[in-house]
């Protein structure tokens, strides 16, 4: 009855992000949908190349029917609406701008996605795996790496089997 997401690490590729200096600071947010969104509790200092900044942040996100029934009802239309196109969680990475410089304002420089949809279709939850990180600017390009965990399988078969009952 609950979906634990874990932003583990992240690395950077040589891209615009790696050389811009103003770029020093970075957290991660996590966003499922448009309900909820949690993000680490420090900004890390920017990895350099072939370096991992670890932020071993772990959240857990409660989809049981007593307390939480929005939340059901959105991973229920999610598995039986596929063209909905709400299935992902995603992860922003935002730099934060340095103390002295308090005026500058949080910039996002990237997403990744997980597919709940596929989590669900594979019967596999995601374990310490890496997911790219998109530039904000170009979608095509990768700009790094994000380690994460999510642990939904079980959560997502209890809304299913619960909706064919109905």
């Amino acid at each position: 009855e609950k979906i634990r997401i874990e932003i583990i690490s992240l690395s950077l590729t040589e891209s615009r992000i790696a050389s811009d200096e103003t770029i020093q600071q970075l957290f991660v947010e996590c966003r499922v949908h448009n309900f909820l969104a949690e993000e680490t509790p420090l900004s890390l200092p920017k990895p350099t190349s072939g370096q991992r900044i670890h932020y071993n942040y772990s959240n857990v996100i409660y989809v049981d029917k007593a307390n939480n029934r929005a939340r059901r009802e959105y991973l229920e239309s999610m598995l039986l609406k596929p063209e909905l196109h709400t299935d992902r969680l995603q992860f922003t990475v935002v730099s934060d701008p340095p103390e002295d410089e308090q005026d500058l304002e949080c910039e996002d420089i990237g997403f990744a996605y997980v597919s709940l949809r596929e989590i669900f279709q594979k019967q596999r939850d995601i374990i310490e795996q890496d997911i790219d990180v998109f530039d904000s600017q170009d979608d095509s390009a990768v700009i790094g790496k994000l380690k994460v965990t999510v642990e939904a399988l079980h959560a997502l078969r209890s809304v299913y089997e619960e909706c064919k009952d109905d």
